[in-house]
């Protein structure tokens, strides 16, 4: 296994760090990769892929119940990936930390159990209008069941969440507040904690999504107070498929279970089921077993490099691909909030976002686009998409020049 990279100063050794993921050296029509499709998923560091292929080739069995072994060095792996989950995001408590497929399941359950116990008629729920569709369709869904209402805060014309209107919407009906951390497809940094003060003066409890923000700086969810937090391991270098969900422990104790089967039980009759305690009570079946392993193994490789030195290095990137494109013709940036993590979203005059993409691709520049599950808010911009570049630790100077160049290359197709 290669020991993770370590950076000198305050600026991230990209070249020795780029070694400890192999994809990097990979070449896409004869080009070298260049990867700036992180907002959607990052790249896998070995350390993360072998501790995936360590448990399957040397200790796969089924964690909690067995005596043998196998099962108890799997489930003190686990087990050991939870902690570092709740050191990673500061929880107060191990059994605050919920393993899920993701920020999604995160959401969905938290919307469907304390959302489902705590939300009746002619209440509200509070999102914005810059959430990902898995912070919009779930709530919906519970407003939709309850006869409830679903309340938006607007977001100003430079992409920042307008508090003042916030403000405005939380009255004695609100229920729960959730809200994006970090936007997918704007990059804002959201003020979450003036977000999370607001609600709790009334009294509301606030989840925050977090996909976008755990791979890119420090979260500390007792600082934040807030109530909950969601986010996905595929985004912060460990694999699909797997999440935490952290909610504070009283929360967790009176919510109902959020699925039933093995696990989440502590007897069963056909009388009368008793449910185990948290998290096992929100942990029904079989979990990804190799998936959680190797987010510990993800959380591990960071944390050995540091988010605020992560986020410093990220920041340049920002900034640098901003400057290099201000003076191309016809493009626009989408998102523009002086709060604002490593996301370029833009647009070009007469060009698809689609046909951005491809053409990039053809130079080896992998970008994302599309709407990016977040077809509000493009429709608040007037556009049905954009071309999104999104950075993380592995990327450099050198991939910002390549993504101008590509850029500049389409307007030359398109002329």
């Amino acid at each position: 296994m290669n020991p993770p990279s370590t950076h000198l100063g305050s600026a991230l050794d990209t070249e020795t760090i780029r070694k400890d993921f192999p994809i990097l050296a990979r070449q896409v029509y004869g080009r070298p990769l260049v990867y700036l499709d992180n907002a959607a998923s990052s790249q896998k560091p070995q350390a993360v892929i072998d501790s995936v292929s360590n448990y399957y080739e040397k200790d796969n069995a089924n964690i909690h119940r067995g005596v043998h072994y196998l099962s108890q060095k799997a489930t003190r792996e686990y087990e050991a990936a939870r902690k570092k989950v709740q050191g990673f995001l500061n929880a107060a408590d191990a059994r605050e930390i919920v393993f899920v497929r993701g920020a999604t399941e995160g959401i969905n359950l938290v919307a469907a159990t304390y959302g489902r116990k705590n939300v009746g008629p002619g209440d509200e729920v509070v999102i914005s209008a810059m959430e990902h569709h898995s912070n919009i369709v779930p709530w919906q869904l519970l407003c939709e069941e309850k006869g409830a209402k679903l309340r938006v805060i607007e977001v100003k014309d430079n992409g920042e969440l307008d508090l003042e209107h916030y403000r405005s919407l939380l009255n004695e009906k609100t229920r729960i507040v959730s809200v994006v951390h970090v936007s997918n497809s704007l990059g804002t940094v959201n003020p979450v904690e003036q977000v999370v003060e607001l609600a709790h003066a009334r009294g509301i409890p606030v989840l925050l999504d977090g996909a976008q923000a755990v791979p890119h700086m420090p979260v500390d969810v007792q600082a934040l107070d807030c109530d909950f937090y969601v986010f996905s391991g595929h985004k912060v270098y460990g694999p699909t498929g797997v999440g935490a969900l952290y909610g504070k422990l009283p929360l967790l104790e009176a919510m109902p279970p959020y699925q039933g089967g093995g696990e989440m039980i502590l007897t069963v009759s056909f009388e009368k089921t008793t449910y185990n305690k948290v998290p096992s009570k929100f942990e029904a079946g079989t979990p990804n077993i190799a998936g959680g392993i190797g987010l510990g193994a993800a959380i591990d490789y960071v944390q050995s490099i540091g988010l605020d030195a992560i986020a410093a290095h990220e920041a340049q990137l920002l900034a640098y691909a901003t400057a290099g494109v201000s003076d191309i013709p016809g493009l626009r940036i989408i998102g523009t909030a002086p709060e604002k993590a490593g996301v370029l979203s833009f647009v070009l005059d007469g060009v698809h976002p689609h046909d951005i993409g491809t053409i990039l691709d053809r130079q080896g520049v992998a970008v994302r686009a599309g709407h990016h599950c977040t077809q509000p808010i493009m429709r608040q911009f007037g556009v049905p998409a954009t071309a999104r570049a999104s950075f993380a630790l592995y990327n450099t100077l050198e991939d910002v020049d390549a993504l101008v160049a590509g850029i500049r290359k389409i307007l030359e197709v398109f002329a």
